[in-house]
């Protein structure tokens, strides 16, 4: 694992520091390779992010770093409190973060816009409105009431061709409450889909659906992701669905430890993995593959025992793209 110093720049995973690099903004280099932002669709660096308290401030995430290249399935997994509905907020923009950088495509993070789509675990489906019409809102919305009546036929038709994709076209007039859970659920999915985001971001979007019904969720989910080859960034507590899902799971933990003298440290990436391959989905049968076990155990092991910290030095970040940034105060007491 490389240990790539705050403001110095590694050439590859070897423990020698160079001298310091000056730079604007990025000066990390792994293996040789500049880690640009414009290299990857998304790209999180040195992220911190606190929230004021009654004794100061509470600090969630602490210094987190991430790349994800475009068409990825990324599963996002961690301990309860950890922060993982935090970063996805940071991502999506409905949050500011309290230092550090967040690219999408190259470009800094602003407001939430069409470019980052979302799926919450609640249905964020309107009552009053038509299967039909909670797909087409986002369209209702974005477009003025001219572009609306002149654009209105091939949208409306493009959603049609969504709700076959589905199997809900039969379902288009009828209201959400006439639907099952995970009918709606997908009818969120085409809404979000739709508007053809480059990062579809999802928070435990199957969490209230039976088992059966989330098996069938994740399949969905699966076809369309190796259909379109969007980019996926899913949030989870469910361990079997991270490993089942996703071609790659980030583990973000508050478990670890380093050598600042602090009692609380914020999360940041302790693990990252490749858990499948980009564009190709799983079939529910390597749920029953020894190796599938195997990874779950081990994502438990690596952010999930207060028990059993590991150091900074010695997260799994086999991923390759996966870094990892640290002050000189984190590394004190490496040998």
């Amino acid at each position: 694992m490389a240990i790539l110093q705050k403001g110095i720049s590694v050439l590859s995973d070897s423990p020698h520091i160079e001298e310091p690099v000056v730079a604007p903004q990025i000066n990390i280099v792994k293996n040789g390779e500049v880690l640009c932002p414009k290299d990857r669709m998304l790209h999180i660096e040195d992220v911190i992010k606190e929230y004021p308290t009654s004794e100061g401030s509470k600090i969630v995430l602490d210094n987190v770093d991430l790349r994800v290249a475009a068409g990825e399935f990324v599963a996002l997994v961690g301990p309860s409190g950890c922060g993982k509905s935090t970063l996805l907020r940071l991502i999506l923009g409905q949050e500011e973060a309290t230092s550090g950088n967040i690219y999408l495509d190259g470009e800094r993070i602003g407001h939430p816009d069409e470019r980052r789509g979302i799926v919450y675990q609640k249905y964020t489906l309107f009552p009053n409105l038509s299967v039909l019409d909670n797909i087409l809102l986002g369209y209702r919305w974005g477009l003025s009431f001219t572009e609306w009546r002149r654009q209105k036929q091939d949208i409306r038709a493009r959603a049609i061709d969504y709700l076959k994709i589905a199997n809900l076209e039969e379902h288009k007039d009828k209201y959400p409450h006439q639907l099952s859970g995970g009918q709606q659920q997908r009818a969120a999915v085409l809404q979000a889909l739709i508007k053809d985001p480059k990062i579809l971001m999802m928070d435990e979007p199957f969490g209230a659906l039976d088992p059966g019904s989330r098996e069938r969720m994740q399949v969905f989910l699966l076809e369309q992701w190796e259909r379109t080859g969007k980019t996926i960034f899913f949030v989870t507590h469910d361990l079997e669905e991270a490993v089942f899902l996703a071609t790659r799971v980030i583990v973000l933990s508050q478990h670890y430890t380093d050598g600042r003298d602090v009692p609380l440290r914020g999360a940041r990436v302790v693990c990252d993995i490749t858990t499948g391959k980009r564009g190709v989905a799983a079939s529910t049968k390597s749920k029953l593959d020894p190796k599938f076990a195997q990874t779950i155990e081990h994502i438990r092991d690596r952010g999930f025992q207060p028990s059993h910290l590991y150091h900074v030095t010695q997260f799994d970040l086999s991923h390759p793209d996966s870094f990892h940034t640290v002050s000189p105060e984190e590394l004190e007491g490496t040998k």
